[in-house]
């Protein structure tokens, strides 16, 4: 068992060479609507949607492609989370090439955006509003820092609480193999509670990630 704690999260198994493909399997996921009256899926889905905007919007009032790019990024990470739960699906949000990859480009287009059409409000944050001039190059120091190292700490916050509920499931699954039946009964029920704990924790990275993203975004206009 503990040589294939890891197995879950190969991008390459015996029968599917390639698992990075559930990396575009989303928008299979996404309702099409056909009909005039919305089905329950729709709902949800653009219940979602609303309510993401509504919670973003005041932080980027002048910047609604911005907004629409971080609501889509917000989907397109829960709905990974989410499908790496199902069986068999490949998890890439529990690998760092991914989360970094998604991490460093959100931040480089940040940046780009930046200096490119508002330079004076990133110099304006690397100094705190009442630093004294003795510490003034200190603190640009330490803010240049912090900001270079965002997209590190947005992709191991996401990878690792992926990794982590993942492993928990795996250990869980496993003991379900030896167990006797009050045993069997015990960890199932564990099992169950735990999965919709692990699709809270799917929706809350997504959320963190947007949000976080949403509010380096913010000090471009701010």
């Amino acid at each position: 068992m503990t040589m294939n704690l890891f197995s879950v999260f190969d991008p390459s198994t015996l029968y599917v060479t390639n698992n990075w493909v559930s990396v575009a399997l989303w928008f299979l996921f996404i309702p099409a609507m056909f009909w005039f009256s919305k089905s329950r899926l729709n709902v949800m889905f653009l219940s979602i949607i609303s309510y993401i905007y509504k919670e973003f919007k005041p932080l980027l009032m002048k910047s609604s492609f911005v907004l629409l790019t971080i609501v889509s990024t917000f989907m397109y990470i829960l709905l990974n989370n989410g499908l790496g739960l199902f069986p068999y699906i490949f998890c890439a949000s529990s690998h760092m090439s991914f989360t970094f990859s998604l991490g460093f480009l959100s931040w480089l287009s940040l940046m780009f955006y930046g200096w490119v059409n508002n330079y004076k409000n990133l110099l304006i944050h690397l100094i705190p509003q009442g630093t004294s001039s003795f510490l003034m190059p200190f603190m640009v120091l330490v803010e240049t820092i912090s900001n270079i190292i965002r997209p590190i700490t947005l992709s191991i916050r996401l990878c690792a609480n992926m990794i982590a509920g993942h492993l928990l499931i795996t250990l869980l699954s496993s003991a379900l193999i030896k167990s006797s039946f009050m045993m069997f009964s015990a960890l199932m029920l564990s099992e169950i509670c735990l999965m919709g704990l692990e699709l809270a924790v799917a929706f809350i990275q997504a959320y963190v990630f947007s949000m976080l993203f949403t509010l380096y975004a913010s000090e471009l206009s701010s």
